[in-house]
């Protein structure tokens, strides 16, 4: 066993793997310790210098008595990289570690490589939630309400496959230090990142297990689509996937830090759509995806923003005037209409769509090119409307 000094508090760290980077920090979640991670650990040791710690009131952390704050956890997350000489690490934080890891990039996001967040939001439950929980705890303690808050921790099916590890589970809960619990609470009761995250610009992974009734799926997917993430769902598990589908996990976790997959492929679509759509029109995109589109969303990305649009052989204000010469002659009006909104992220002027359009009207016809002209008109009137 380790145990480090930050700051104030001693905290329980144990490393693993190779000592050189790629440095992989695990941030657990509330009620629990390190070794929720102990099945990634191993599948992962072998390729990154895996670093597992409990946070503050957690395991064999120190649990300081009051509430916590968020900022908190943040910085003790800072003065362990610093106690380990790590300049730069990836994250993957699962629950409340997967706030903190929220948190911690955008405090910092020149430390963070690459994020992977579990089973996680910006906002986890309501403040109220929270403050019925901190009163339920208080009032019965953790042992007495142990084996219900582990019901949702993992599926209804884990129980009766793995009844002993359940038991164990329920143990680590009811064993967890009551003061860094209620700590903990209080953190996540007012911890609330919705208005700052998708400001965020790291590679980013967003995995949820199918029975979490935690943190939802479709809000773990919503957030990804936030944020410009690869999304998986973990069918079989709950709110700790982790623990449910160690293998799993750790593979696409190994895929998405290694680059050994698609996930590149979308992470770099997605990046040049921003580039050339614009933040705003990328975030509305997201926000209206629904469970009919989101696998065209998801394949536009990757095979075109991934694809052609992500080549070097051209650079991205000509490649954006052949987009604007072959949506004006097909015709393609919405396309068109926005493409023209986005001449303003690529370079292309006014001048230049004057120079398309003629080009268009000599081989695609006068009409496309006088339909093409009107639309250009009224978009450049609006954008330029004070």
């Amino acid at each position: 066993m380790t145990f480090l000094p930050v700051g104030p508090l001693t905290l329980h760290v144990r490393a693993s793997g190779a000592g050189a980077p790629p440095p992989l920090v695990l941030l657990n979640p509330i009620g629990s310790d390190l070794r929720v991670w102990d099945g990634v650990a191993r599948e992962l040791e072998t390729s990154f210098h895996v670093i597992q710690y409990d946070l503050r009131g957690q395991g064999l952390s120190d649990a300081p008595g009051g509430e916590y704050r968020l900022e908190d956890h943040v910085t003790d997350l800072l003065g362990l990289l610093g106690a380990l000489g790590l300049e730069r690490a990836s994250l993957a934080g699962c629950s409340l570690g997967g706030v903190i890891a929220q948190a911690f990039a955008l405090a910092h996001p020149q430390r963070v490589e690459r994020l992977a967040l579990l089973d996680t939001l910006p906002q986890i439950g309501t403040p109220g939630s929270w403050q019925a929980r901190i009163e339920q705890v208080e009032a019965g303690g953790l042992p007495a309400l142990a084996p219900a808050l582990i019901r949702r921790w993992f599926a209804p099916d884990f129980f009766g496959a793995q009844p002993a590890a359940a038991h164990g589970y329920t143990t680590l809960l009811a064993r967890s230090p009551q003061a860094g619990y209620l700590g903990s609470c209080a953190a996540l009761r007012d911890a609330d990142l919705t208005g700052q995250i998708q400001t965020l610009r790291l590679p980013t992974l967003v995995l949820c297990g199918e029975h979490d009734i935690s943190t939802p799926p479709d809000a773990c997917r919503a957030l990804a689509d936030q944020m410009g993430a690869r999304f998986e769902l973990i069918r079989g598990a709950a709110h700790l996937p982790m623990v449910e589908r160690p293998g799993e996990v750790a593979r696409l976790l190994r895929e998405f830090l290694t680059g050994e997959s698609s996930p590149d492929r979308y992470e770099q679509g997605m990046a040049v759509r921003r580039r050339v759509l614009g933040d705003a029109h990328v975030d509305r995109a997201s926000r209206n995806v629904t469970d009919l589109d989101r696998d065209f969303q998801t394949f536009i990305t990757e095979y075109a923003w991934g694809g052609p649009w992500s080549r070097p052989g051209l650079d991205p204000r000509t490649r954006h005037l052949l987009t604007l010469a072959v949506l004006t002659a097909l015709p393609r009006e919405h396309e068109l209409e926005m493409h023209i909104r986005a001449t303003r992220n690529t370079g292309v002027t006014p001048e230049d769509l004057r120079e398309v359009f003629l080009q268009v009207a000599v081989y695609a016809g006068v009409p496309v090119a006088n339909r093409a002209f009107q639309i250009a008109k009224r978009v450049l009137a609006e954008r330029s409307d004070p």
